[in-house]
């Protein structure tokens, strides 16, 4: 079977199930392994906005959608020429990838036969069974039990670590210019991780919301988690972050790598904020991970 991938998460769930021998394509933002925009056929491009503030993305996505204009682009042309058998893809959010609808459209018009399947979690429960979704449809279905059976035995081992802690208030943020909330599958793995999400809204979309509304929760923890950003992003918002904050611990987190990305790694995003909720009861967080950010 050929697979191609059109979102980050995608990609690695198909590595974490055995399968990158059958990925053909992936879309410029697949990162991980990093091995994965060198070693296959790019089949999504978009703009690269490492220049831009936070601030300056926000406005840049709105006048996209305001324009009624996209901000991914397929290459409809590779992604025909590697006849692919399954093409995974998302409907859940129009900044985060391409939406199945357009891959259907190109793949009409290129009279291409392919099965596209959209994964679009809103719970960590929901991701976890997009991993058995994936690896039913790519014929691997006992390796795909046996990865959501081991990912279901880290949660549970960090469970029984907290168990019976006092679970400290934490909100999530998940943008900083303008500030948004934490949503979908983010506030589970705050609970998963022995906390109690604020402001947050779990299972539904992040929206925009401003300041106040967050300090008015009253968090003991803000973590900042801005989609997009690995470890040394998230640090310098959450510099700018810790000031509204001043009764708070203000900690960033590897945003992409462990809590954006409904993939197998939010679970290293649970265990990383277990780390930094109950130091001492949680297992220590990997390197790179976290880091606390002084007020």
């Amino acid at each position: 079977m050929r697979v191609v991938s059109l979102l980050p998460s995608a990609t690695e769930i198909v590595y974490a199930l055995g399968l990158e021998s059958q990925l053909v394509g992936v879309t410029f933002e697949c990162d991980e392994p990093p091995s994965a925009r060198i070693d296959k056929t790019v089949v999504v491009g978009g703009r690269d906005t490492s220049d831009l503030t936070p601030g300056e993305i926000d406005a840049y996505v709105r006048a996209q959608f305001a324009a009624g204009a996209d901000l991914y682009t397929l290459h409809a042309g590779a992604l025909a020429a590697l006849a692919p058998d399954l093409i995974l893809t998302q409907d859940l959010c129009r900044v985060c990838a391409l939406p199945s609808g357009h891959v259907e459209e190109a793949l009409d018009h290129l009279g291409c036969r392919a099965d596209v399947l959209s994964l679009d979690p809103h719970t960590l429960d929901d991701v976890l069974a997009t991993i058995l979704t994936v690896g039913e449809r790519a014929g691997v279905p006992s390796r795909a039990a046996g990865l959501v059976a081991a990912l279901r035995a880290r949660l549970g081992a960090v469970a029984d670590r907290v168990a019976g802690r006092a679970r400290p208030r934490v909100a999530v943020v998940e943008w900083v210019d303008p500030p948004f909330t934490a949503g979908h599958w983010v506030p589970d793995l705050v609970t998963a991780a022995g906390g109690e999400p604020v402001a947050a809204r779990p299972g539904l979309r992040s929206v925009q919301v401003g300041w106040p509304e967050l300090t008015a929760a009253e968090p003991d923890i803000v973590v900042v988690s801005p989609c997009g950003y690995h470890l040394e992003g998230a640090a310098e918002q959450a510099a700018l972050v810790a000031p509204k904050f001043p009764e708070a611990q203000v900690w960033a987190i590897d945003a992409d790598g462990i809590v954006v990305r409904p993939g197998p790694r939010l679970v290293d995003g649970v265990e990383a904020l277990a780390a930094i909720l109950h130091p001492g009861a949680a297992a220590p967080a990997r390197p790179g991970a976290v880091r606390r950010v002084d007020q």
